[in-house]
This record gives structure tokens, sequence and C-alpha cells, in this order.
């Protein structure tokens, strides 16, 4: 423990600052290299897993990249362009993965972000049982898209799958071809999706709900608030930050979309559920373009960079005059 020398009577002011700037006992010195030492590790991860594959994909995507080819020629933006050039032999099968992917992105985004904030409103109030019914919602994300994926596939089998069975005891249409035709393939995509997911943002809620000062409510009830008033000026405002995180998060993860699609539909019926991300993994492992693949991956994160921003300038604060 370091003590403070008091002046005594014969000491000069000089001699009183220079005892004050001598170093303490048991006081380390660290240089200026010392934080960087301790971020080390992170930034040669992240250097190595971020943004050097950022770096090579780009390279790659300026090449005619045949990785089973020993020639890769120097191609340019000739990628690019050929996937904004309707005579190209790609542009229709790009431009049908992306519009697979908005459609699928535009459909379960409103429930991801609605649905988990009605089961999290539950899960915050006291009631018997409350922790069973939290694992009961969240278990099912914590298994991998490709048991939840074959799962289902056995579930929504238009000859023995057990939904088909239910719905013709319950005397309704019960020979629904669920992964081969549509609309009903993007329903059980979507609904699949969401079954899987909604425990995640439930979780993201119920923490930020739990964050909300229990005084605003006692004031919103005192000045006569009902329920619908409370929710709307108290509960909202104070989800706003977490909104954002969650509705970008839910629009990244639904716009990667390949699991459910490669496994449950196999993106048929023909290609309409090939999201863009199965396209460019079929381009470039399957057909060994890892140039067009490249191309259109940095196609497909333009777009959600700029949808990110526009997300984030939708939820900013606003200044109130």
């Amino acid at each position: 423990m370091s003590t403070t020398r008091v002046a005594a009577p014969g000491d000069t002011v000089d001699s009183v600052r220079k005892d004050q700037r001598a170093p303490r006992r048991g006081v380390v010195k660290h240089g200026k290299l010392t934080p960087w030492l301790f971020l080390a590790p992170y930034l040669l991860l992240f250097g190595a897993f971020v943004i050097l594959p950022v770096v090579l994909g780009f390279w790659i995507s300026l090449h005619r990249w045949d990785y089973t080819l020993p020639g890769k020629p120097f191609v340019g933006l000739e990628n690019y362009t050929e996937l904004f050039d309707s005579s190209s032999l790609i542009f229709n099968t790009f431009w049908q993965s992306m519009q697979a992917t908005a459609i699928f992105t535009a459909a379960s985004v409103p429930l991801l972000m609605v649905l988990p904030l009605l089961v999290a409103l539950v899960m915050n109030q006291k009631f018997p049982g409350r922790n069973l019914f939290r694992a009961v919602y969240f278990a099912p994300y914590v298994l991998g898209v490709a048991v939840v994926a074959v799962l289902w596939r056995y579930l929504l089998d238009a000859n023995i799958g057990l939904i088909n069975y239910y719905l013709g005891i319950l005397g309704l249409p019960d020979s629904t071809a669920w992964t081969t035709s549509l609309p009903a393939a993007w329903v059980a995509l979507v609904g699949v999706t969401v079954w899987w997911t909604l425990g995640y943002n439930s979780v993201i809620y119920l923490a930020a709900l739990q964050d909300i000062p229990q005084e605003l409510y006692e004031a919103a009830r005192v000045d006569g608030a009902s329920r619908w008033q409370q929710f709307w000026n108290v509960t909202l405002p104070g989800l706003r930050p977490v909104l954002a995180f969650i509705l970008m998060i839910t629009i990244l993860a639904s716009a990667n979309m390949f699991g459910q699609s490669y496994l449950i539909t196999q993106g048929g019926p023909g290609r309409e559920t090939r999201t863009a991300i199965y396209q460019i993994a079929e381009t470039g492992l399957r057909n060994f373009s890892m140039g067009s693949a490249a191309a259109m991956s940095y196609v497909l994160t333009a777009f959600l960079m700029v949808l990110s921003v526009v997300v984030f300038w939708l939820f900013r604060e606003r200044k109130t005059r």
C-alpha cells in the first residue's frame, strides 16, 4: 500500500515536487506496447479469419477462378458486370436467387420481430412454471440446422408426414405438398425458421424488458395509463436500441438463409426457393466458378450494407426541440 509523504517544515517546494514525481514502491509501470500485447491474440485471429478472407475473396472475384485448373486469368470487373448484364448466362439465376432471398426475408423478419416480443412479454410476468416456459421456447435454438431440417422434412412429407396427418384429423386439407409446391414451400421454410430461432430473439427482448426501470410503469399507472398506453409510451421507447439490434441481426440471418432451403426443399420447386447463398455455394463449389461466386457474395454484401445504414438511420436518436 503506497503512502504520500507529508512535507516537513524544512522542505522546499522543489524537494516536495521531486519526491512526488519519484516512482512509488510496488507500482509497476507499463510501456506503450502493453495494451497491444493484450490485443495481439484477438487482432491475429481477426486478421486471419476476417480481414484476410475479405481481401482474398475480392482478389478471387477479379479472376476467372476455377480451383481445379492451374490457370486463373485476371478479368477485372467482368464477373461483376456479368451479374448486371441481362444477356449473360448467370444474370437470371442470380437475380432469381436474390428475389427468393428478398421473399424469405420479407416474410420471416416481421414474424421474428413481433412473435418473440409477445413471448418475452409473457415470460417477463410472474407465474408458476415460468422457467420451464422460458426453456421450452429457447430449446429449439440450440439444435443445429441439419437436425432441424431433417426433422421438419420428415414432418412435412406429403405422404408420411405428421403435419398432413393431423390436418386430416382436424378436417383440413391433408394433401399439401409442403416441400414441392408454392406457396406451401415458402410457408414451410418461414414456419420452420420462426419455430427454430424465435427463442433467441425472445431472450434478448426479455433482458431488455428487465432493464426498463419499474418506476416508469408506476408513474404511468399513477397517471391512469392503460396497459396498451404503458406498452406504447414506456416499453417500446425503452426497447428502441434493442429493436434496432434485433432487426439488424434478423435481417442478416434471414438474408443468409441456406441450410433450410438446401435440406428441406432443395431449392424447389424448380429454383423458386434457391436463395442467394444457395446460388453462391452452387456456383462456386459445384460449377467451379469461384470468381463469379465471390462477385455474387460482394453484391449481396453491398445490398446488406445499404440496408444496415437504412435501419440504423430509422432507429437513430432524434433530438427534440
